[in-house]
């Protein structure tokens, strides 16, 4: 009775915050793994903290997660691609094989998880140059042709994150055609 009386003096809202934090409580121990497999591989490889350098690894697995993104938007998977992608992020970050694979997992983790692209591309427009962020839409298209075809999702994601982190339409079509022409 006395609980009763306690959750009787309480307003509706009050009661919803309550369960509302419980609930967030609860799916952040589901997810709990995820998260700490990230932090060891940035612990790992990268010293995580709030350092310039923390904001860098940052922004690889925000890159590698869109690219892993564009591999995935004809709905299928093909070696080709994977291969593109593998190779464009050990070259783009100089990555061992081993931080390259780690990287590659989390990434996807990251990617499947992400309900949008704005996590990576706020990032990504923050902080890299205009000329970093025209190399990363041209790895984009580097992967969306990796399989010889372009997907109209393919093009419509490359044209999308060019817009998210302001790359003008005329950088965008000149990145293409570099990939395009190569």
């Amino acid at each position: 009775m006395v609980l009763w009386n306690y959750y009787n003096g309480l307003s509706v809202v009050h009661i919803f915050v309550i369960l509302f934090t419980i609930t967030n409580l609860y799916l952040l121990h589901l997810h709990q793994p995820m998260l700490n497999s990230i932090k060891s591989f940035f612990e790992t490889h990268f010293q995580l903290n709030e350092s310039p350098e923390n904001t860098d690894h940052q922004l690889k697995l925000a890159s590698a997660a869109l690219l892993i993104e564009m591999m995935q938007q004809d709905g299928e998977v093909h070696d080709q691609e994977r291969q593109t992608v593998r190779k464009v992020l050990a070259q783009k970050f100089q990555l061992t094989e081993t931080e390259l694979h780690e990287l590659y997992e989390l990434a996807k983790q990251e990617a499947h998880q992400a309900t949008d692209y704005h996590q990576f591309t706020r990032l990504i427009a923050e902080h890299y140059s205009l000329p970093e962020k025209i190399k990363l839409v041209e790895l984009l298209w580097q992967v969306a042709y990796a399989d010889g075809h372009l997907d109209k999702y393919e093009e419509h994601m490359v044209r999308r994150i060019a817009d998210l982190i302001y790359v003008s339409h005329a950088d965008f079509m000149q990145a293409k055609h570099r990939v395009v022409g190569a």
